[in-house]
């Protein structure tokens, strides 16, 4: 069954070809459509099947036009004037614009001037000098391209975590469901909700794994199928990489901590377990003070295993059960990256890391009056749906890296006030009057203060001039007096720039002085603040805030991405300001 992102996907492709070939308006329609494709609760496919293009009325954005490629390409499986435009331009449209600055009219130019094609092409015009003699070019674009091709060819071998999770939990789902399955659960860097994965690891239990693996083979989703055996496989969805290991059950728990890694943190509790006469292993720890009997004689797809298994086996049916057996404490997956975790679980220091649940507002959202796709009214509504307690309007201001109209004025802002305020007067929900203003390259806002000085809260982000050192436009930013949250403080977008070096130290100490939080912007294509950074700026004494840069209700569901961001930054309740009540949070930003 065709998915709402792979139809999305086929959207979004259609938009970039578009406008590549110098199409105007359209390629904004088929993008706005792509969204809300990706959104939609139910299943698209199944909508288009009706063959009715009445039946995908409900989808905004989808009109007359887009609605019957949709119905085409789920009964044919391919739209003709899609193919039309792949044959006019046969570029590797998502290698080429994975460059940052690359977008698809520079496709479209380099195509025509020069041939170009892929990325090792644009990599090979750009080392020869020949993109800085195309008309609209020069040298500093050239060697823009060519100091950022490295980055996005191996950011090109990763997939995005809100790409691959969503991935993940389909095809849990689907194998819960097979006869034969005791247990099924995600491993790996998916299960660490590292900000980017290679692929989705998926652990079973089951005294069948030969039937699971058909099972597996089988499964809709599967695209291409890579490889199987008698306990594991994997196939491609979707695009992304699935692998597939099926374990006894009495081993579940201890392959589960093995798969899940990482690698560090696995050779560190090895090294553990050596110390204590202990063997620590895929199949359980053992042991080996007085060499005993195998345990279990059970064959594995690799050989026997028995060499593995030798010694007694005195742990390894459950997670918990492998860090006990080492004097631990079961340490959350998120911390598992060698990062000082085990000390601290040896000391009794874990964190408490915060949960979703732990998260009652939302402050950094849009609407209509800039790029959003709903009214104030109707995201304040899904806020409330969402169970938030409060939330802030915070749309675009005009400045620095806005383009299109995007941004509001200042004028506009003082009349979205009004309106935001009559919507609060409705509802239950807590609404803060707020505004995203843009940081340029010098730290100065914006937005005028007068106008700033209305709104309850005040976002400042960077959207220009993303590379170098950011640190101290962001300080300067940070100090100013009615500025309350930084905006995903790197500007760095995954898999496509790798965004500002800031010293987060110095800009958190400064932040936690005035009184300014920094952003955990949830969106799965930023995460930004990442980990590290998180962590340093709690140790450093920031307040940080997860907010989902929500541009519809749907993506306050992005928030989860945020929060297990946050954890792998060892962050607490407490550290994070919108767990905080609607009156604390009020007395931090007046």
């Amino acid at each position: 069954m065709t998915s709402n992102d792979q139809l999305a996907d086929l959207l979004e492709e259609f938009a970039d070809l578009l406008d590549a070939t110098g199409v105007e308006y359209k390629p904004r329609a088929y993008r706005r459509a792509a969204e809300n494709v990706r959104a939609y609760p139910e299943s698209v496919a199944d909508l288009a099947a009706r063959d009715d293009e009445d039946a995908l009325d409900d989808i905004e954005g989808v009109g007359e036009a887009i609605a019957s490629k949709l119905i085409e390409y789920v009964e044919t499986g391919e739209i003709a004037e899609l193919d039309e435009l792949r044959a006019e331009l046969p570029v590797d449209m998502a290698g080429l614009t994975s460059v940052e600055g690359v977008g698809p009219k520079t496709v479209g130019k380099l195509y025509e001037a020069l041939g170009i094609t892929t990325l090792d092409e644009l990599e090979a015009a750009a080392e020869a000098g020949e993109i800085q003699e195309v008309k609209g070019f020069g040298a500093k674009t050239e060697q823009n391209i060519l100091d950022n091709v490295d980055f996005a060819r191996q950011a090109g071998e990763r997939e995005l975590l809100g790409d691959a999770y969503p991935q993940g939990q389909r095809v849990r789902e689907y194998l819960q469901s097979v006869d034969g399955v005791v247990e099924c659960e995600l491993a790996g860097s998916l299960r660490r909700w590292r900000a980017t994965i290679g692929d989705v690891d998926v652990l079973v239990a089951s005294d069948a794994p030969e039937d699971v693996v058909d099972a597996f083979t089988n499964w809709d989703d599967a695209d291409v199928h890579i490889e199987a055996g008698t306990s594991k496989a994997s196939v491609r969805s979707d695009g992304v990489r699935v692998d597939l290991r099926v374990v006894v059950p009495e081993e579940f728990g201890s392959a589960l901590q093995y798969f899940t890694g990482s690698k560090d943190h696995n050779v560190a509790l090895r090294n553990r377990a050596l110390d204590r006469d202990l063997k620590m292993n895929e199949y359980g720890v053992f042991d080996v003070s007085s060499e005993a009997e195998p345990a279990s004689g059970r064959p594995t797809e690799s050989g026997s295993g028995d060499d593995q298994r030798a010694g007694e086996r005195i742990a390894g049916d459950t997670e918990e059960s492998m860090y006990d057996a080492l004097d631990l404490p079961w340490i959350p997956p998120e911390l598992r990256e060698d990062r000082g975790e085990i000390e601290a679980a040896e000391n009794g220091d874990l964190p408490d890391l915060l949960g979703l649940a732990d998260v009652r507002g939302d402050l950094h959202t849009h609407t209509v009056w800039s790029d959003g796709n709903d009214s104030v009214a109707d995201m304040v509504a899904g806020a409330a749906a969402f169970g938030h307690e409060y939330v802030a309007i915070t749309d675009h201001a005009t400045g620095p890296g806005m383009v299109g109209g995007v941004g509001v004025s200042d004028d506009e802002l003082l009349d979205q006030l009004e309106e935001v305020r009559d919507v609060a007067a409705e509802v239950e929900i807590e609404v803060f009057t707020g505004v995203e203003a843009n940081v340029d390259a010098e730290g100065g806002i914006s937005v005028r203060d007068e106008v700033l000085e209305e709104l309850d809260l005040v976002v400042a982000s960077p959207h220009v001039a993303l590379d170098g050192d950011g640190t101290e436009r962001l300080v300067t930013a940070a100090k100013h007096p009615e500025v309350n949250v930084i905006g995903h403080p790197t500007g760095r977008y995954l898999n496509r720039r790798p965004g500002l070096d800031v010293d987060v130290e110095r800009l958190a100490s400064v932040a936690a002085d005035h009184g300014t939080a920094l952003e955990v912007n949830a969106n799965p294509a930023r995460l930004d603040l990442g980990d590290e950074a998180i962590r340093a700026a709690i140790d450093a004494g920031a307040t940080i805030a997860i907010d989902t840069d929500a541009h519809r209700p749907a993506n306050f569901e992005l928030l989860r991405y945020g929060v297990h961001t946050a954890r792998r930054g060892w962050a607490e309740p407490s550290d994070v300001l919108n767990t905080w009540s609607t009156a604390d949070v009020r007395g931090f930003i007046s």
